[in-house]
């Protein structure tokens, strides 16, 4: 499960930054990392310290000019947002999101995306807009200023202890929290019980097709939006927030591949029924 999770990093500025992350990262088990147009070099030698042993993660670590094609294979992105946002978007916590991570990857083919901004600015709405959903660390409202690699150990952390939950055996539990209230140890019958009732799909339900990846999201955006200016309905000089409220609807019904090709094909056929109007 953990090497599937997919820790992005956009305009990190700083390679100190970048390399702390690898060191985060490999402290919780996890390995792929992309670059969004970094303004650092990562594989300076002050990254390679930071990174404190964890450089193959840095020399390994593809380098990408935009989001889009750093999460093209991903079926959940999830972007850290520490700014609340006129437009509401679905949120929620680190605990929350680690406890989703088993069923989002319970398809071997399944990857999961978690997207970091850049450390004066975040992301950028655009940005935002291109996940399914934003987590929020609960930090100190007094100084909720988080340094970048903390804010990725926080929700690393979280996803290893999804992890261990599903481990025959389980996760011995820990003081304050509700594994407090399972056994320490479970039989292997019961560790694989409980992982296969907990290992559904990310539907709940055992489902006929997955979930649409980022790019199949993408290619339905571009191709929804110049429908949409075809009818006239869209003025891009005037957009009103129209795609970003088409694109919060689709990302949060989790559409599945074959539901975004129906909706590919119905837009085809308005494109041609329109092309046919005009012709008249």
């Amino acid at each position: 499960m953990l090497e599937r999770i997919r820790i992005v990093l956009i305009g990190t500025s700083h390679p100190g930054n970048i390399g702390a992350t690898a060191r985060a990262m490999h402290n919780m088990g996890l390995a792929d990392l992309a670059l969004v147009a970094p303004r650092s070099e990562s594989r300076s030698a002050e990254a390679i310290s930071r990174a404190s042993g964890a450089d193959k993660i840095l020399h390994h670590a593809p380098v990408y000019d935009n989001l889009e094609s750093a999460v093209a294979d991903c079926r959940l992105v999830v972007g850290a947002s520490a700014r609340s946002r006129t437009l509401p978007w679905p949120m929620i916590t680190p605990r929350a999101l680690g406890e989703r991570l088993p069923a989002e990857l319970a398809d071997a083919n399944a990857r999961v995306a978690l997207v970091f901004g850049r450390e004066d600015t975040g992301l950028t709405n655009a940005e935002l807009q291109r996940c399914h959903a934003h987590v929020h660390i609960p930090t100190n409202p007094d100084y909720s200023s988080l340094n970048l690699a903390a804010a990725v150990q926080v929700l690393t952390y979280e996803c290893r202890l999804a992890w261990l939950d599903h481990q025959p055996g389980g996760l011995a539990p820990e003081a304050g929290t509700k594994r407090d209230a399972e056994p320490a140890s479970k039989s292997d019958a019961e560790a694989d019980q409980a992982a296969s009732a907990e290992h559904e799909a990310v539907f709940g339900i055992a489902w006929d097709h997955p979930p649409a990846s980022h790019a199949d999201l993408e290619r339905y955006f571009e191709h929804l939006e110049r429908t949409l200016i075809t009818l006239k309905f869209h003025d891009p000089d005037k957009p009103r927030q129209l795609m970003a409220r088409l694109r919060r609807l689709y990302m949060r019904a989790r559409p599945d591949q074959m539901e975004i090709n129906i909706l590919r094909g119905i837009l085809s056929a308005t494109e041609k029924q329109a092309a046919h109007n005009d012709q008249e």
